[in-house]
């Protein structure tokens, strides 16, 4: 089963949308395998964005994540990074279509409210670094049968 990692940002948890990004997971058929609400520790938002180390806004990157509460998950389902990524919407809000969660939400790219893996190969990283396995459920939602042939 595909997972990925999804994080509400500080920006979308002040701005209450929890629960409508859950929800639009949710009603595209997705399972929530993990949750959780955290203060993140400036180690973990480094090693997260470790990435973009040599470039001028990782230092900004960091700042804002450890600035608030964000929400951590894991969703998983068939082709769930790259639906996410569809659900999410471009990381430029002026950018990404209506309809998407940053299209609706999103203000400028500083205060993009969603982070979602952009491959299998990182949502696997993300997910370690993010969550311990004892952490994530794997569960089968009884509305599958609803959902695929």
């Amino acid at each position: 089963m595909e997972r990925t990692f999804i994080m509400i940002k500080p920006d979308g948890v002040q701005r209450n949308l929890v629960g409508e990004i859950i929800k639009r997971f949710e009603q595209k058929g997705f399972t929530l395998a993990g949750l959780k609400l955290m203060q993140v520790s400036r180690e973990l938002a480094e090693k997260h964005y470790d990435v973009h180390k040599e470039r001028p806004f990782f230092n900004s990157l960091v700042e804002f994540i450890v600035s608030s509460p964000v929400v951590a998950m894991v969703w998983q389902g068939e082709g769930v990074v790259a639906s996410a990524r569809k659900l999410i919407g471009a990381t430029d809000p002026l950018a990404a279509e209506p309809g998407t969660i940053r299209g609706d939400f999103g203000i400028e790219i500083g205060r993009n409210i969603i982070h979602g893996s952009d491959a299998i190969e990182t949502a696997q990283r993300e997910i370690s670094l993010w969550f311990s396995e004892e952490e994530i459920c794997s569960w089968e939602n009884s509305m599958k049968p609803w959902l695929k042939e």
